[in-house]
C-alpha cells in the first residue's frame, strides 16, 4: 500500500514523537542524577511541544483531517505510530539500551541532538507524502519547532560541556 497522509495524521505522529522524547529524558534523568533537574526540564520542553502540536492539530481544517486514501485496516496510522515509536526515539529500548552507562553528559546531549535531527529528517521525508491540500505546510511548523530545540540543545552543550 502506498501511504499518503494528511496534516492530522502527521500531528498525531508528532505528538507521539514528543511523548517518546519526554519519556527518554525522564528515564535519562534517573540514570544521571547530577543532571536530573536539567534533563527533567528538557522533558518538560518536549511536553510543551506536544501540547503545541496538539493545539495546532485542533485548529486544522476539515480538509486537513480527511483521510487521504481509503484505509479500512488503519495501516497508515499504524505505520506512523511505528515510525514515531521506533525510528526517531525508541522508548521501547529505553536509555539503558541506548546509553551504556559510561557516557558523559556531553554524550547524552549529543544523543539528544541526534534524536532531534532524526525527527527533522523524518518530517522532511514526510513532506512528499502529504499533499498541499491536506496540510503539507503544517509540516514546516513542526520542523521549525524542532530546529529551535536543536539550537537550544547545542547552546546547552556549549555551556555545559566546554572543550577540555
Amino acid at each position: 500500500m502506498a501511504f499518503v497522509f494528511n496534516a492530522d495524521e502527521i500531528f498525531e505522529m508528532a505528538e507521539q514523537i514528543e511523548r517518546n522524547g519526554a519519556a527518554f529524558y525522564r528515564l535519562a534523568a534517573k540514570q544521571f542524577p547530577a543532571q536530573q533537574r536539567l534533563l527533567t526540564t528538557i522533558a518538560e520542553q518536549e511536553d510543551a511541544h506536544c501540547a503545541t502540536f496538539s493545539a495546532w492539530r485542533r485548529q486544522l481544517s476539515t480538509k486537513e483531517k480527511e483521510a487521504a486514501v481509503h484505509d479500512p485496516d488503519n495501516e497508515a496510522a499504524d505505520f506512523l505510530r511505528a515510525m514515531a515509536d521506533r525510528r526517531v526515539v525508541d522508548v521501547q529500548r529505553g536509555p539503558k539500551a541506548v546509553l551504556k552507562g559510561d557516557e558523559s553528559f556531553a554524550d547524552i546531549l549529543g544523543i539528544a541532538i541526534g534524536m532531534e535531527k532524526n525527527s527533522i529528517v523524518f518530517y522532511v521525508g514526510m513532506q512528499e507524502m502529504v499533499s498541499p491540500a491536506m496540510g503539507r505546510d503544517k509540516l514546516d511548523l513542526i520542523i521549525k519547532e524542532e530546529k529551535k530545540h536543536i539550537v537550544f540543545l547545542n547552546r546547552l552543550f556549549d555551556e555545559q560541556c566546554p572543550p577540555s
